[in-house]
């Protein structure tokens, strides 16, 4: 009986928990809204698949020449993504994750002289 008790109490306690991690999920649908080196705006939609417990695949579709694909890794509060553009130039994002799971990001290319903005907005 004392066992029945204790194991009640944990899963009471624990609960909580299982539901914090499910809306700290990452995966699903998202806005796109950003900003290019020279500050022109693009915007689209991006789809994040979850792979493990921190890792992902992140595809992004911005625009005809635009659309890429990535693999992504969360830590905490803070995501990133590599990825390939179309024409074989390879990226760098890192995000901020806010409460409302939208993410503020800032992004690179290689071969490229300085940095775009974008924010991810849930879609579902």
């Amino acid at each position: 009986m004392i066992l029945k008790s204790v194991l009640a109490a944990a899963v009471l306690i624990a609960a909580p928990s299982f539901a914090l991690a499910a809306d700290g999920d990452v995966g699903g649908k998202y806005k796109v809204e950003g900003t290019n080196f020279d500050g022109s705006k693009y915007s689209g939609d991006a789809e994040i698949t979850i792979t493990s417990g921190t890792t992902c695949n992140i595809e992004w579709h911005t625009g005809a020449d635009a659309n890429s694909t990535g693999i992504c890794m969360r830590n905490d509060n803070a995501f990133s993504a590599a990825y390939v553009m179309k024409d074989g130039s390879v990226g760098l994002i890192i995000y901020k994750m806010n409460d409302d799971r939208s993410m503020d990001g800032i992004w690179t290319l290689s071969g490229k002289n300085g940095s775009g903005t974008e924010v991810l907005t849930p879609a579902n």
